[in-house]
């Protein structure tokens, strides 16, 4: 008798997958065969850069770093990077290389430190490049406040005591709270964030896999962003149902938080797309059991109506298979008039479309809070003339103090700087 309930809603599902694909216009499943396509890194040549538009410049920021993932500014305009990689054993390695997937990654054995950078000439360039903190787990999200530096490994969120413009921790610091790190650990980053306050911590934590076994037993702690007080205390669940959420960031002159959430695969070449959204206290965004609001995935095995009936619909579609993962607002005054106040989201890449997705920084247009228009192109030229290659696949995005923005590519070991002309 318990099946009956499940059987008579997936009988129902055609119909309200039509109804919605009616309305904002999604291809059905499998419209297009699922397809594994890795691109090829191949790097950057002497004199190749990225191509940003007309009026700014694209230099290079970094060089020589180890898997430069997230870039965060200290208070006195130092540049922290936090240097990780997907864990692989050598089993994991040697299907990257059958799969197709290592000639799209970087397979090198994980730093786990953080680096900082320091411009001590005024030139808007680092000239000091030094370990600030070593023996992390995949180490990714940093944050500075009420005297502390706080860092988000994989497996727990820590604190160390900061002094402003310390080159190097010395303290051993503080675990503050376990993260869940299953064996298997696919969306393995944990981003953090503060509110204007700084009473409360976000942290981003993406989903075991894919699908989490098909929404059977999903881990309420993963697939959401977590809310905590500064000494790890009082978790709850500020929002779930997100796959994989990366950046996160405040609208200008509001009270929302806003996220780059990286969606589900192997639906086709055009589902499900990332997305932009701006993320309510309490809300479900659908995942396992539905995409871009209440569309159903066909393949979940124990379905929840309950939940698909709230599922809330994402605010701006970012391209399926993108891989968009990081975001800044744009608070300074050095870009032009257009971009302020607009949101930068890095992609770092489609594996699951027939035609490459991705590889760029795309800029979304913002007022007053909320966005005006469709993503916009701002940061290309990653992609090759060969189809099929990638000079480099950017990650993290990062507004300097003196208005410039730092991209990171992980895959080459480089952070690009984009400055406006004066």
């Amino acid at each position: 008798m318990k099946m009956i309930p499940s059987v008579i809603l997936w009988g129902l599902l055609p119909c309200a997958v039509m109804a919605q694909k009616q309305q904002d216009g999604l291809p059905a499943p499998y419209a297009t065969k699922s397809v594994k396509n890795f691109s090829k890194v191949v790097g950057w040549e002497h004199g190749q850069q990225p191509v940003a538009p007309k009026g700014f410049t694209v230099s290079l920021y970094a060089d020589g770093m180890d898997n430069p993932r997230w870039a965060y500014v200290t208070p006195n305009g130092d540049v922290l990077v936090a240097e990780a990689n997907t864990i692989k054993n050598a089993f994991m390695q040697a299907g990257a290389v059958i799969l197709g997937a290592a000639k799209a990654e970087n397979l090198k054995k994980s730093a786990n430190r953080i680096s900082i950078l320091r411009d001590t000439t005024g030139d808007g360039h680092p000239d000091i490049k030094e370990v600030f903190l070593e023996g992390l787990n995949q180490p990714f999200g940093m944050l500075i406040m009420n005297g502390y530096l706080y860092v988000a490994n994989t497996d727990a969120l820590l604190r160390f005591p900061y002094q402003p413009g310390q080159m190097k921790m010395e303290s051993e610091g503080e675990k503050l709270l376990d993260l869940p790190a299953e064996k298997r650990n696919q969306h393995w980053t944990r981003n953090i964030i503060t509110n204007a306050d700084s009473s409360k911590i976000y942290i981003a934590v993406g989903s075991v896999d894919n699908l989490g076994d098909n929404g059977k037993e999903v881990n309420p702690r993963r697939a959401c962003i977590l809310e905590v007080d500064p000494d790890g205390k009082n978790e709850r669940v500020y929002a779930s149902g997100l796959r994989n959420p990366v950046g996160m960031a405040w609208a200008p002159g509001t009270k929302t938080l806003w996220a780059a959430v990286n969606e589900r695969d192997e639906l086709g070449d055009n589902l499900v797309p990332d997305y932009l959204t701006s993320v309510k206290d309490g809300g479900f965004y659908g995942w396992p059991y539905s995409y871009f609001g209440q569309h159903p995935d066909p393949r979940i095995e124990a379905p929840r109506p309950d939940l698909v009936k709230k599922a809330i619909v994402p605010d701006v579609p970012l391209g399926s298979h993108t891989a968009s993962l990081g975001l800044a607002f744009y608070t300074k005054k050095a870009f032009p008039a257009k971009y302020q106040g607009g949101a930068f989201v890095a992609q770092h890449g489609s594996w699951n479309r027939s035609e490459l997705a991705g590889y760029k920084v795309v800029f979304v247009p913002f007022k007053n809070g909320k966005p005006t228009g469709k993503p916009q192109d701002f940061l290309t030229g990653f992609e090759t003339d060969k189809e099929g290659e990638v000079h480099g696949r950017p990650v993290g995005v990062t507004v300097l103090p003196d208005g410039s923005m730092l991209v990171t590519d992980d895959v080459n070991d480089k952070i690009w700087q984009i400055t406006a002309a004066k």
